[in-house]
């Protein structure tokens, strides 16, 4: 019998456990968020999830071992996209950046059902709860770096209560767009960033 070389030994294909492919993994996001949004968290069909995918309902086990830990890591992933923290050089124009690509989360279809859920959800299970608190000390640590920066810049004063200016950067956006589901122009993101500015300045 001929001996099998070492090339054709390496160019064989890997055989047991799946490969996990990430743009699967990306696909299966989508469809968690499209299946909660439509049902929301306590009606979300793993099965319909996977469907949705073009994906066995293997593939979700075979990155997460339950519902629950796949919704975790859903939540996480997307939730540190949701804002523009880089620095734009003043602190109104952080504002501003940031605003505006919030704007842009919270008009995503998916986001007005989901978030709204969400929030919900974390009183009725802890797990989520603590993916959403690990989430938000995430977000204020940037939040925290830009106000570090205007504070560098001499904009804000070292000793300003630092918790109730990260509060202002989001509260007056989430109330208008999701609290009340209004639509919010961009002439109002700008008077929105000026407002905040000068509360953060008196904080």
């Amino acid at each position: 019998m001929e001996r099998k070389s070492i090339d054709q030994i390496k160019r064989r294909k890997p055989s047991g456990a799946a490969v996990i492919r990430p743009e699967l993994t990306k696909a299966l996001f989508r469809a968690l968020f499209e299946e909660w949004a439509q049902c929301g968290y306590g009606a979300v069909s793993l099965e319909r999830v996977a469907a949705r995918a073009g994906a066995g309902k293997a593939a979700i086990y075979r990155r997460w071992p339950s519902k629950l830990e796949f919704v975790c890591e859903a939540i996480q992933r997307v939730g540190l996209t949701l804002s523009d923290f880089d620095d734009h050089g003043s602190l109104g124009a952080d504002i501003n950046a940031y605003l505006r690509t919030t704007r842009a989360a919270f008009r995503h279809p998916l986001a007005r059902k989901i978030i709204p859920d969400v929030v919900a959800e974390r009183m009725r299970t802890p797990e989520i709860a603590v993916t959403l608190n690990s989430l938000a000390a995430a977000r204020r640590a940037f939040g925290s770096r830009m106000l570090d920066r205007a504070i560098a810049r001499k904009e804000l004063q070292p000793a300003l209560d630092r918790e109730l200016a990260l509060d202002l950067l989001i509260s007056p956006l989430y109330m208008r767009m999701i609290v009340h589901s209004k639509n919010t122009a961009m002439a109002e993101i700008d008077r929105q960033a000026i407002a905040i500015e000068a509360a953060i300045k008196a904080c």
